[in-house]
């Protein structure tokens, strides 16, 4: 994939986020479904990290950025933002959608690295 999709990849998955995120109010379709919110945490923070390093960031302070990100996102949704509130089990799901977005292309890298390594 080339830088400039891997670019415009990352940057649509961060609006998306920050739209999710900082949103006054948020209708998720199936919010009757337990868990629905904790599930698009997890998704969000998963694609900007993933995104990100396929754009090329490194892993260690894109992932820490990104928690950060998931502090701060929670406390201005207690505080600042009407019709939401700050959620500690949504800090969990972001944190473990970091380390999934992480996994994620490791796994990938991993893997297709192994797929093209000549065989001795």
């Amino acid at each position: 994939m080339s830088k400039v999709l891997t670019r415009l990849a990352f940057a649509a998955a961060v609006v998306g986020q920050v739209l999710a995120l900082y949103w006054p109010r948020v209708d998720i379709p199936g919010d009757g479904v337990p868990g629905t919110d904790k599930a698009v945490h997890v998704l969000i923070f998963a694609a900007v990290m993933a995104t990100g390093l396929l754009a090329g960031i490194p892993a260690k302070w894109l992932a820490l950025g990104l928690a950060a990100h998931a502090v701060l996102s929670e406390l201005i949704q207690h505080l600042a933002l009407p019709n939401r509130s700050g959620d500690l089990l949504d800090l969990v799901a972001d944190l473990v959608g970091i380390a999934l977005g992480w996994y994620v292309i490791a796994y990938v890298r991993r893997h297709s690295t192994a797929r093209t390594a000549p065989s001795a």
